[in-house]
């Protein structure tokens, strides 16, 4: 027998909130056509509404009557909502910040390169050619600097070893894809749990960074190409997978992932994603995903 609702409503607040507009928000998608009963993943922060009708008109209701509130909206199909297979990007994802703005500091540069690195991740100019600038900029940091960042700067952002530790725990197969560098990308998918993590190789010349990255410069195009590589590997569709990341170099696995997501990302990026989450953690991709409270892995 076919499912009544093909499609759910899933709603997760920043700050277990999410009970005070619940009513209003089902009666906002049934205002759209037929609606399921609230179905709570987690009480008082995240629940969905099963719907059947037409998406869009759905979430631009919901929205409407959550205005103002800390709540992330979004309208996911109901089949293969668990996914097989994660990928995520690093910096402003994973992670709380640019590591190469932050190396940037280091130099004493940061407002100039930090000005790149806006732009790049708006789409404004290309990523390739801004990392070969930005890097460039570089040339004599010495190779303490890294470990400063690394040990200063870097922080996972809340809700990533929860995301990793819980998607494992079901059978998914995790991935750190980053336009960033190996450096930081294999500190990070230790701490945060990632199987596998790829990224950018800065040069050096045993005490400093030489200004160069070791091409091919990792960008837009090869984070498709390792979701489709995985994809095909563990021979899966992509309806099975999902992909998170903030910049624009990210919205090509965005789009082909059966679940992409923009997290806390910028304008080009979230309204070309196919969810959003501007106000809650990295948990709220298990919670799209239909995970409830009691299922959810603090770390493995």
């Amino acid at each position: 027998m076919a499912d009544p609702f093909p499609h759910v409503l899933n709603v997760v607040a920043a700050h277990r909130d999410g009970a005070e507009r619940a009513a209003e928000i089902r009666a906002a998608v049934a205002s759209t056509g037929a609606a399921g009963e609230i179905v709570w993943l987690a009480p008082f922060r995240a629940f969905d509404v099963p719907f059947l009708g037409e998406a869009q008109k759905v979430l631009v209701a919901a929205r409407a009557a959550a205005a103002g509130s800390p709540l992330d909206i979004n309208a996911i199909d109901a089949e293969d909502r668990r996914k097989r297979l994660l990928i995520a990007d690093m910096d402003s994802t994973i992670i709380n910040c640019e590591c190469l703005d932050e190396l940037a500091d280091m130099a004493g540069l940061k407002p100039k390169i930090a000005a790149i690195t806006a732009r790049a991740m708006n789409g404004e100019i290309e990523f390739a050619a801004a990392l070969r600038e930005r890097v460039a900029l570089l040339e004599g940091l010495t190779l303490d600097a890294l470990e400063r960042v690394w040990r200063e700067r870097i922080r996972l952002n809340p809700g990533a070893k929860a995301l990793v530790a819980t998607m494992r725990a079901h059978g998914a197969r995790t991935m750190l894809v980053s336009g960033g560098f190996t450096y930081f990308t294999s500190r990070v998918a230790k701490e945060a749990g990632f199987e596998s993590e790829q990224a950018n190789h800065l040069l050096d010349d045993g005490l400093a960074l030489t200004g160069r990255v070791q091409e091919p410069v990792l960008g837009r195009e090869a984070k498709l190409a390792a979701l489709e590589a995985a994809a095909a590997e563990m021979q899966i569709s992509f309806d099975e997978t999902i992909a998170v990341g903030d910049g624009a170099n990210d919205l090509d696995m965005i789009r082909r992932a059966g679940l992409g997501v923009a997290y806390h990302a910028k304008p080009i990026v979230a309204e070309g994603a196919g969810a959003r989450i501007d106000h809650g953690d990295l948990t709220a991709l298990l919670y799209l995903q239909g995970y409830r409270e009691n299922e959810i892995k603090l770390s493995d």
